[in-house]
């Protein structure tokens, strides 16, 4: 490792200097802080090793400095007078351990030690995400759309900010993306990005989830469990379907957002939290303020910052884009050599509505990449409802008002809901009938089964 030494004592570092280099490493000194930061921007180092106390420096502060420019480089406390508060505040600065002088040859190797176990399990968590990108779609937030571009620049102008964002639109619109990226625009990029799931889980559990339980605070309860809150802390907790959150744990929600404290499942001591909300939602929160199923306080507090994602049958102009970085990236991590759409393959992409949006749209393309047999996708490659669409002329988006026929318009609408719904029974409560007339009416329209 490339190690920079930092202390006012020309003895310890000398003596620290001869045992690193003596162990294949390569090694700078600094007497000051003032040295050690100027060293740390001209040379890359791997490892500081930092007096806490700089002649009348204070190496807390050094820490400080060095965590908040350097981010990347770890730092390894020392000092003569060791106690535990100076200890806890060092690790709680970031620094990854915490030495007392004078150390032998043998404590500088085990940290030394822990040090290269710590920067290698670093490695591996670079190349899993390299490979866990690879594996899925690059997340798309470029569009031609207006009305998209206006939400995005809302979203992008507020991403460095600690305001609350609350992301709208349908299922499948990209809202966790959105929120994704809201985070790598914001000056906490390099910190934990935490979803909660709010329709996931039944109350207890989620409250769980989020706030973290003590041992025996409910059935099941073991030990102790820290949250996605804690898990979250310096960075950003995404709350996705924010609208599902049970009425019981809105007021726990709202307490973060207001005095940033948390109370984890049967503890009555207040924990502070320091985490950047952002949270979305495909119901009319607003409608459900006035129906009392959601707060309105904590409405407004989470609505300092909205706008809504459009669904893609609002946006024509970027259905096709859209669709080719799909195939360009399905074809090659399957190595189908395929070179685009046929004509009619296109018009079956435009005819069709896509009410689960992006994802309905992903998952296309992905099933037509493997079904293909020659070098371009055709209408028969893809899921039944749009191959449908294209066969019988269906105009792109079928929407209410337009000049079209009952029948029509009524095989959209069993159409959308059905691809929406995870069963044919749900599809049918959803449209008012019972499984018998459902069956009859999709029979007539040649809509697919599941």
């Amino acid at each position: 490792m490339d190690i920079l030494i930092v202390d006012d004592e020309a003895s310890i570092r000398r003596a620290t200097s001869l045992a690193l280099e003596a162990a294949g490493h390569y090694v700078e000194t600094a007497e000051s802080s003032a040295v050690a930061l100027r060293s740390l921007k001209e040379s890359a180092f791997d490892l500081v090793l930092l007096d806490l106390y700089l002649g009348d420096e204070n190496g807390l502060q050094t820490l400080e400095t060095i965590r908040r420019e350097h981010p990347g480089v770890h730092v390894v406390m020392f000092t003569a007078n060791a106690t535990i508060p100076n200890a806890v505040e060092a690790t709680r600065l970031g620094a990854v351990d915490f030495l007392e002088k004078p150390f032998s040859p043998d404590q500088l190797r085990q940290a030394l030690k822990r040090i290269a176990t710590l920067r290698s399990l670093e490695r591996k968590v670079e190349e899993l995400t390299v490979e866990v990108r690879r594996q899925s779609p690059p997340a798309e937030v470029a569009s031609q759309n207006p009305d998209l571009q206006r939400s995005l620049d809302v979203f992008f102008r507020a991403a460095d900010t600690q305001a609350s964002i609350l992301i709208l639109g349908e299922s499948g619109t990209g809202k966790t993306m959105i929120a994704r990226a809201i985070h790598e625009r914001s000056a906490v990029r390099d910190k934990p990005f935490v979803t909660v799931s709010c329709p996931s889980l039944s109350r207890e559990l989620l409250e769980s989830d989020l706030f973290g339980h003590v041992k025996g605070a409910f059935t099941g309860a073991l030990k102790d469990t820290w949250g996605k809150v804690k898990a979250a802390e310096g960075g950003t907790l995404f709350l996705d379907e924010i609208g599902e959150l049970p009425l019981e744990i809105q007021p726990k929600l709202l307490r973060l957002l207001q005095e940033r404290e948390y109370e984890r499942l049967g503890e009555s001591t207040p924990r502070k939290a320091n985490v950047r909300v952002i949270a979305a939602t495909n119901r009319d929160l607003k409608q459900w303020v006035a129906e009392g199923r959601f707060r309105e306080d904590l409405f407004y507090r989470l609505n300092v910052i909205s706008a809504e994602m459009p669904p893609l049958r609002e946006r024509p102009e970027d259905l096709q884009p859209y669709a080719d970085k799909f195939l360009k990236f399905f074809a090659t991590q399957f190595g189908r050599r395929i070179r685009g759409f046929t004509p009619e393959a296109a018009h079956a992409l435009r005819a069709h509505s896509w009410p689960g949006n992006i994802r309905e749209l992903r998952n296309a393309i992905e099933r037509a990449v493997i079904l293909a047999e020659g070098e371009q996708i055709t209408p028969r490659d893809l899921p039944e409802p749009a191959h449908h669409d294209a066969v019988n002329g269906n105009e792109p988006g079928v929407q209410v008002g337009q000049r079209v026929s009952i029948e029509t318009l009524e095989c959209e609408h069993i159409r959308r809901i059905m691809a929406t719904t995870s069963s044919l029974d749900e599809a049918a409560k959803v449209l008012g009938i019972d499984a018998a007339t459902l069956y009859r009416k999709r029979k007539r329209h040649q809509l697919d089964a599941r």
